[in-house]
């Protein structure tokens, strides 16, 4: 073999050699980094890169030296870059090349978001303390007072517009920009550093560039540790709600925005228009009369400090303007004058209009809203109504028998969705137990339930319960007269008055359905009706297929349902039958409910769990029929539900 021939198989075995370096280099990166960008660069005459690497390429498709292209790009991206000759360097008998990025940035594919922001200066705080302090707050009773008798609304605004105007000597608006890359852990001072930084790099001096720099990576680390000490926050509580915040902040996961472009101005007002469809042909209640024996609730500064006091502080403000940091801040100060005007609402048993005034946020029920039903309505209130209606809501659950509606399980202490699902388990395992045994278990469904409550039907419920005239009359003044608009986006509908249901979003709302449907009782003992707020659940404990039992109570819950203006939404209602049994004379006959039958499941969510039920048909009895039944009747008669 000639000299040349072994220089050729020692110039290819060598060549051999580099690119199977270069391969398991690249790799060891690529197991470090698998979601990396990778680019390599170089002179590859007479070789390429994709003999060892196939999922890597060229970019390169310009000649770089003479009529040869000797010089390639190689990248893990598929068409990530662009490649454009540049004159050579120096000497150098090669091209340069100029890599262009093909993508688009994320900061110009979205426009910035101007936002106002209320700043607060500094001080605000003990500011508004030491003016709140020193307001005579009597002089707003008095110029509201006409005839002896005090003018609720008047009085309420005139001291909510003074504390707005308190607001407003110590806030300022400012308009800021929102990138779309924007860091979650930015902050003023990193953005005062990078001014400082920009400021020292165009004064020339290099002592105060350099300085400026260390600043501005110290300020960097200090934010980010600020910003995983907030995350962490939202794990050390038994707050769910602040556990999703802290997740849903890690995974940087945002909601979309299922709400439909409106072209036009009119979809507020259609929203709202769709939300007060029950309010027609409703008459007003007259409030009964106050029975001198009775003295109507009178609530104490301190309580009133108290409720203050658990404000959030980052709450923003709502129709009145007052955000939750001031009302938590001045809970000292502002205690007494909101003890009087909650202790007056209830003495005249009349509700501040502005109390009472809702904004009406459409919050989409499922990713693929786009109708009008699609979307819930969750109504924005003050938050010093919320506070008001904390206190009140506390008052009405102690005046209430510890026996009422053993199986509600919604807004009660000591209980939860699993102890329904518990409870509805512990039936239907206990009762599979015997002989020739079913179980047919019905899941209602109401439409708009919150929307539907008759306020007169409501009170003459809570006058039954025990409930004082003074805090019923109180009760239908806060649900009667309610004015409410719409929101959305920038756009806001026009003003509507209802008579009727309960605004979703207050705090009493959830109690006072709950309490509307505290009679909804079975009428057989073979049945139960669970209940966790407005979801229902019917259980028929059937023997020797005697349904007559269960299918009078599907009727009688119906009529119940009509008379007290609730709505079956028969399409979502469904059915879970269970049956172990290896033989049974006939198939099962199907639940009608206003004419339409009920549709029949395997498996159904139900209060936020997931039941899971065996559909009909001979089946073998699962091994935790018999065998854990003995555990449901301990831990039923471990927890009491009473």
């Amino acid at each position: 073999m000639s000299l040349l021939a072994l220089l050729l198989l020692q110039f290819m075995y060598l060549r051999k050699l580099m690119l199977t370096w270069l391969c398991v280099a690249i790799s060891k990166l690529q197991t470090l980094h698998p979601d990396g960008a990778f680019i390599v660069a170089g002179d590859f005459n007479h070789c390429t890169l994709r003999s060892v690497l196939p999922k890597f390429h060229q970019n390169v498709s310009c000649t770089t030296r003479g009529h040869k292209t000797l010089d390639h790009v190689y990248n893990n991206v598929t068409d990530a870059y662009k490649v454009t000759p540049l004159p050579h360097l120096g000497q150098s008998d090669h091209l340069s090349l100029f890599l262009l990025p093909m993508y688009t940035p994320v900061i110009k594919c979205v426009k910035p978001t101007i936002r106002t922001v209320k700043i607060w200066l500094e001080g605000a705080d003990s500011t508004l303390q030491h003016q709140f302090q020193h307001t005579d707050w009597s002089e707003f009773a008095a110029q509201a007072t006409t005839d002896s008798q005090i003018n609720i609304d008047i009085y309420t605004n005139s001291v909510l517009e003074h504390i707005n105007r308190c607001v407003g000597r110590v806030t300022t608006h400012k308009k800021i920009k929102i990138f779309p890359n924007q860091k979650p852990w930015m902050n003023r001072e990193v953005r005062l550093l990078l001014k400082a930084r920009d400021a020292a790099f165009r004064s020339g001096d290099r002592e105060a560039y350099s300085s400026a720099r260390a600043n501005l990576r110290k300020g960097i680390c200090q934010a980010k540790l600020a910003h995983k000490q907030r995350i962490e926050e939202h794990f050390n509580s038994s707050d769910p709600r602040r556990m999703w915040q802290g997740i849903q902040s890690i995974t940087d996961y945002k909601p979309p925005n299922t709400v439909p472009p409106s072209s036009s101005a009119s979809l507020p007002d259609e929203l709202n228009h769709f939300y007060a469809r029950f309010d027609k042909n409703n008459e007003i209640s007259l409030k009964a009369e106050h029975q001198p024996s009775e003295l109507p609730l009178t609530l104490s500064t301190s309580a009133v400090y108290s409720t203050l006091r658990k404000v959030n502080a980052r709450k923003a403000a709502e129709p009145d303007g007052i955000p939750g940091r001031v009302l938590k801040a001045c809970a000292e100060q502002l205690a007494e004058v909101f003890t009087d005007i909650f202790n007056l609402s209830l003495a005249q048993t009349t509700v501040p209009t502005i109390f009472k005034t809702s904004t009406i946020v459409p919050v989409p029920k499922h990713s693929t809203a786009s109708v009008l039903n699609d979307f819930r309505p969750v109504a924005l209130t003050p938050i010093i109504a919320k506070c008001f209606e904390r206190l009140i809501a506390s008052h009405l659950k102690s005046c209430l028998p510890a026996t009422l509606d053993p199986f509600q399980f919604a807004y009660r202490r000591n209980r939860s969705t699993e102890d329904a699902i518990s409870m509805a388990l512990h039936s239907a395992l206990t009762h599979l137990d015997s002989q020739n045994t079913h179980v047919r278990m019905l899941f209602i469904d109401f439409s708009s339930a919150f929307n539907t409550v008759i306020p007169p039907k409501l009170i003459s419920k809570l006058s039954q319960l025990g409930i004082s005239t003074s805090i019923c009359n109180w009760i239908l003044d806060f649900l009667t007269n309610r004015p409410q608009s719409v929101k959305l986006d920038n756009l806001s509908s026009s003003i509507i008055t209802l008579n009727t249901g309960v605004p979703q979003g207050c705090v009493l709302s959830p109690l006072l359905c709950s309490l509307f449907t505290h009679d909804c009782i079975p009428v057989y003992g073979s049945n139960t009706i669970i209940k966790f707020a407005d979801d229902t659940m019917v259980v028929g404990l059937i023997k020797d297929d005697d349904e007559s039992a269960y299918r009078d109570e599907v009727q009688h819950l119906a009529v119940w349902c009509a008379t007290n203006n609730l709505e079956l939404n028969t399409q979502k209602t469904k059915e879970i039958i269970v049956d172990f049994r290896r033989t049974r004379s006939h198939a099962h006959t199907p639940i009608y409910i206003n004419g339409a039958v009920v549709e029949r499941v395997s498996s159904f969510k139900s209060l936020a769990s997931t039941s899971l039920m065996t559909s009909p048909g001979p089946i073998t009895p699962p091994p935790w029929s018999k065998r854990h039944s003995s555990a449901f009747t301990s831990y039923g008669a471990l927890r009491k539900f009473t």
